[in-house]
């Protein structure tokens, strides 16, 4: 049995960490004014910070199926005859049903997970669920890993306003418009498969402070067992300075730190630093 993993362009996962483990990604397009581009290295994040300062509308559309019926076909080409497909929540985007359409006709059966989380977390559900393919792991257990993953998944977010988050219709105006004259700095997190405002902090700093705190306490005392990953747009020192904050409190390596992509970066805005945390499933 040969199982592919496939996930989408929102996982933020590196190149070297699909490469390791095989794991193929749809991308979601981007539209910034009148152009669409396909999410990837073409679509840069300052492209998207300058475009949203200067309020040209930046939308993002979910893959069509016949993007998933390609990549499918890839796989099966390959030598796969079974896929599991894992992606951000379907209360967010419509990529998971696109992947469902396609996986209809696919030719051989196709798992597709709902992570009901977003950016580099719904990107540790797929690289867990590649480990255990790569370990051997009969189809059920990878589709169970994905899961299982999801299931112990959280995600935090930074934002610098909730202006982005507005415009792109992932939260209330009046939400919005209190936090603004408020002047808070917004935390946010995923529940149910949605962006929630979970706390409302009057400094960047102490938004941060709690950004570390939250995260900490996700993970507890079983660190180890945990993916970690920051994930920022436009502030690169910030989030460094974050990940390196949460590595020493929790005792491990090096956090990874990635750029989000623009399919992210375009509903959050400039300033946004998110950190994810998943239980590695072996």
């Amino acid at each position: 049995m040969s199982i592919a993993v496939v996930t989408d362009s929102t996982a933020s996962l590196s190149a070297d960490l699909l490469a390791a483990y095989g794991i193929s990604v749809v991308p979601i397009q981007v539209v910034i004014g009148a152009e669409t581009f396909v999410d990837g290295p073409g679509v840069t994040a300052e492209m998207i910070s300058v475009a949203l300062r200067a309020f040209v509308p930046v939308n993002t559309s979910r893959p069509s199926p016949l993007a998933f019926a390609e990549v499918y076909a890839a796989a099966v080409a390959a030598g796969a005859d079974q896929i599991v497909s894992v992606h951000l929540s379907s209360k967010i985007s419509g990529t998971y049903e696109s992947a469902v359409l396609a996986g209809r006709d696919a030719g051989v059966p196709v798992h597709t997970i709902d992570t009901g989380q977003v950016g580099i977390a719904a990107g540790f559900c797929s690289v867990n669920a590649a480990r255990v393919a790569a370990a051997g792991g009969d189809v059920d257990a990878v589709v169970a890993a994905a899961r299982m993953s999801a299931a112990g998944a959280a995600t935090y977010f930074y934002v610098d306003t909730l202006e982005f988050l507005r415009r792109g219709g992932r939260i209330g105006a009046a939400a919005a418009l209190i936090g603004s004259a408020l002047a808070v700095k917004p935390l946010l997190t995923v529940t149910d498969g949605q962006i929630a405002a979970l706390e409302k902090v009057r400094t960047s700093a102490k938004a941060l402070g709690r950004l570390h705190d939250l995260v900490v306490a996700h993970v507890g005392d079983g660190a180890a067992g945990f993916h970690v990953g920051v994930q920022h747009l436009a502030n690169e020192a910030v989030a460094h300075s974050v990940a390196d904050r949460i590595a020493q409190t929790l005792g491990i390596g090096d956090i990874p730190v990635r750029e989000v992509g623009a399919s992210i970066g375009a509903h959050v805005g400039p300033g946004m630093i998110s950190v994810g945390a998943v239980p590695r499933i072996e």
